[in-house]
C-alpha cells in the first residue's frame, strides 16, 4: 500500500489552512531560503505568496524564477504536501492581502493586520504546480 496521495486528496490538503514553508534557491549559490509563509490555493489553479517587493525573498524568488512550498499536518498520523513551479510576479491587491490575512487571523485580526501593514510595495508571486510530493501516513498506519 502506498502513502502517496490522489490528485484530489493533495490538492484538498493544500487548499487548507497550514502554515507553508517555502524555499527557494539563495542568490550567489548559498544554500536555499527556507521561510514560513502564508499562502493561498484553490484547487487546479496557482498557489499564491504575498511579500514585500524588497525583501530577501522577493530577490531570491525573482532570480530563481520559481519556488517550493511545504504545508503539513503536525498531528499523527502524519502528512504533508510539497509542491514546486515556475513564478509570475504581480502587484498585490489590498483584497488579495485582507482575503489572505483573514485566512490566518480571521476577520478582526486580519484587518488590523493590513490596516498596520501599507498594500504599497506588496507584490504576489503566482505559482504554478509542476512537481508534487505527498505522503499521507494515515494510509498505512490509520
Amino acid at each position: 500500500m502506498s502513502a502517496t496521495m490522489t490528485r484530489e486528496e493533495r490538492e484538498q490538503f493544500l487548499a487548507g489552512v497550514h502554515v507553508g514553508v517555502l524555499s527557494v534557491a539563495a542568490e550567489g549559490g548559498g544554500g536555499p531560503l527556507a521561510v514560513p509563509v502564508w499562502y493561498s490555493y484553490q484547487p487546479g489553479g496557482p498557489v499564491s505568496v504575498i511579500t514585500g517587493a524588497g525583501t530577501r525573498k522577493a530577490a531570491a524568488i525573482r532570480a530563481a524564477g520559481r519556488f517550493s512550498l511545504c504545508a503539513q499536518d503536525e498531528r499523527p498520523p502524519y502528512k504533508y504536501v510539497t509542491v514546486e513551479g515556475p513564478v509570475t510576479i504581480e502587484e498585490a491587491s489590498h483584497d488579495e492581502r485582507l482575503d489572505l490575512a483573514r485566512r490566518y487571523l480571521g476577520l478582526d485580526g486580519g484587518d488590523s493586520y493590513v490596516a498596520a501593514v501599507p498594500t504599497a510595495g506588496q507584490i504576489v508571486f503566482r505559482m504554478t504546480p509542476e512537481h508534487w510530493l505527498t505522503v499521507d501516513y494515515s494510509k498505512l498506519y490509520g
